[in-house]
């Protein structure tokens, strides 16, 4: 999964340098400024692939935590050794984390890696118009790597929990994707205004402060804290749940 995320890059930065010219406003943003600077291809494979992809694998790694164990017919054998169910959960949970910050940054640094290698790399003009050093310039893509990382840890913790409910991976995998999809589409109806600021996808695509001078950090802030209220709610509902089910496979 990790080689088809930084394949998305790839596939940007290929199609760009053999097609003409992009038009301003037309496709991703970002894709226009691609070849006046080959840095812009790691921000714009992190924005091409936060609405589906980034979830979808996310989904796949949270979903397959303990429901992929209890498949393979594997769970009750780890529960025979002194570990315990908490320290058992708490490490299910630890890969997916894991999986949460490598997958944005594989793309990050893919992305600057071709595009520095088939496009001219030179200061980067930020959103607020200012312009950086190309060594600052991917230290702000790691930023937005976390960013993007961070948002990600609430979905891994809805994967967990619904990975406790099912013997079947493919089941906890499909609901875990199915509700990112579904907070998106919430998010993008302005009649529910008042429930935007709840959904764990709300500020999926907050980074733009990041690619200011100064940077903000309020968006990343708030991002955070609604993650964490996430991770805390449906950690709680995993752990009540996996702590007393009857473990038969």
């Amino acid at each position: 999964m990790l080689a088809a995320l930084a394949a998305i890059p790839i596939l940007i930065a290929v199609a760009v340098r053999l097609s003409s010219a992009v038009p301003p406003g037309r496709g991703p943003a970002f894709l226009d400024r691609i070849t006046q600077n080959g840095l812009f291809v790691g921000v714009t494979g992190m924005l091409v692939s936060i609405p589906l992809f980034l979830p979808l694998t996310v989904g796949v790694v949270a979903g397959d935590t303990v429901a992929g164990e209890a498949g393979l017919g594997t769970l009750r054998y780890l529960l025979v050794a002194p570990a315990g169910r908490v320290k058992l959960l708490l490490v299910k949970y630890a890969g997916a984390l894991v999986f949460c910050i490598v997958a944005p940054l594989v793309i990050a640094l893919t992305g600057a890696a071709i595009g520095a290698a088939l496009f001219p790399v030179g200061r980067v003009t930020l959103l607020s118009g200012d312009t950086i050093a190309p060594a600052e310039a991917v230290l702000r893509l790691i930023l937005i790597a976390a960013y993007i990382a961070v948002s990600l840890l609430g979905l891994s913790a809805i994967g967990l929990f619904m990975s406790t409910l099912t013997d079947v991976p493919v089941g906890a995998m499909a609901a875990t994707v199915v509700l990112s999809v579904v907070s998106q589409v919430l998010d993008a109806l302005p009649q529910l205004e008042w429930l935007h600021p709840w959904l764990f996808s709300h500020y999926w695509l907050g980074f733009s402060e990041l690619l200011r001078q100064p940077i903000g950090w309020d968006s990343f802030a708030s991002n955070a804290w609604l993650q964490a209220g996430y991770v805390a709610v449906f950690g709680a509902l995993a752990y009540s749940r996996f702590v007393t089910k009857d473990i038969l496979s």
